[in-house]
């Protein structure tokens, strides 16, 4: 959990380990933990803003900066379970300032809150576990796979 909330606050754009911190209220041993983790797994990169004494930022790569739409989708999904009065943060669009619901296939323009429209099947590295689990599932088209 304090994972996902340090992403979230280093896509608001929190750098340095004081504003995580004092945003989250995590003891300092977790969070030299998380972060480390998450430079190790090469989401976030350690960089020195300060020299004396040495002090460091942490900063996006590109691998953590795609993960963007994911924290997106956590967050419209935990406020579709509550009620307008109860969401403590609501996703708008930058320009417009409108609430906007991410939640869509990006092909067709599809709601994804369907699970009986959307399903996961077999992709091309799948193990034959893999395959037999979604064998009733429809297959990748070939132009696609």
């Amino acid at each position: 959990m304090w994972t996902l909330l340090i992403l979230h606050d280093a896509f608001d754009g929190y750098t340095r380990f004081d504003q995580f911190q004092e945003s989250l209220g995590i003891s300092s041993s977790m969070l030299t933990t998380r972060l480390k983790s998450l430079v190790v797994d090469g989401l976030l990169e350690r960089r020195p803003y300060q020299t004396s004494p040495v002090r460091h930022e942490y900063m996006f790569t590109e691998l953590g900066r795609s993960l963007h739409p994911v924290i997106v989708t956590l967050a419209a999904w935990g406020n579709s379970r509550l009620t307008p009065t109860e969401r403590s943060m609501i996703l708008v669009d930058a320009h417009s300032g409108k609430e906007v619901e991410p939640v869509v296939d990006a092909k067709t323009g599809r709601r994804l809150d369907d699970s009986a429209t959307y399903v996961f099947t077999a992709g091309p590295a799948a193990s034959d576990a893999m395959r037999i689990r979604y064998a009733t599932r429809p297959a990748i088209p070939a132009d696609e796979a």
